[in-house]
């Protein structure tokens, strides 16, 4: 057997490389699949509407009407639910103030501190800006005032009638 080497020398034990013969390709065979028969679809048919009458716009009136009231009888329920199992609100009471140095009491904070504002008795922290550059619209500004004078306001609990503010009450400490 004579080896092809195309011009170069190859080592006496090696193998020779199979030639590659073109392809023959063969005719192609139309791809026959089995056919199926088409199925009709079949659509759904409006069911037949009733003339309109006055019975019938009557009638479906009544049932809108009947729906109505039954999803406002759900949300009343829902609500009443609601309502029973919301923690009843904290007491509101507003504490009275009673100003040590004239004896005058005010109904609130804020009212203790805008009456005196309104009389010229804080001009002094006025001018010192203690209440800021509007003192009218400060709503803080009984904090302010019970800082600067801390001694000279009490606070009244409801039920004290004698008009003298309590003294906080202290806890007794606990025995062992």
């Amino acid at each position: 057997m004579k080896i092809k080497t195309n011009g170069k020398p190859r080592p006496a034990g090696a193998k020779p490389k199979p030639e590659i013969k073109p392809a023959v390709i063969a005719e192609a065979k139309p791809i026959v699949t089995p056919t199926v028969e088409a199925k009709p679809v079949i659509t759904p048919q409006p069911e037949p509407r009733k003339p309109i009458a006055m019975a019938n716009v009557t009638e479906e009136i009544n049932n809108l009407w009947d729906g109505l009231s039954l999803h406002a009888r759900q949300i009343a329920e829902l609500q009443e639910t609601l309502a029973r199992k919301r923690k009843p609100p904290a007491s509101s009471s507003k504490v009275k103030i009673r100003d040590k140095q004239t004896g005058k009491g005010y109904p609130s904070k804020n009212n203790a501190y805008q009456t005196l504002l309104r009389s010229g008795a804080l001009k002094a922290l006025v001018d010192k800006g203690v209440f800021g550059e509007v003192p009218e619209k400060n709503t803080f500004g009984w904090y302010a005032l019970k800082r600067e004078m801390p001694d000279r306001f009490g606070e009244l609990k409801e039920g004290d009638s004698d008009g003298k503010a309590q003294a906080p009450a202290v806890a007794a400490p606990i025995a062992r």
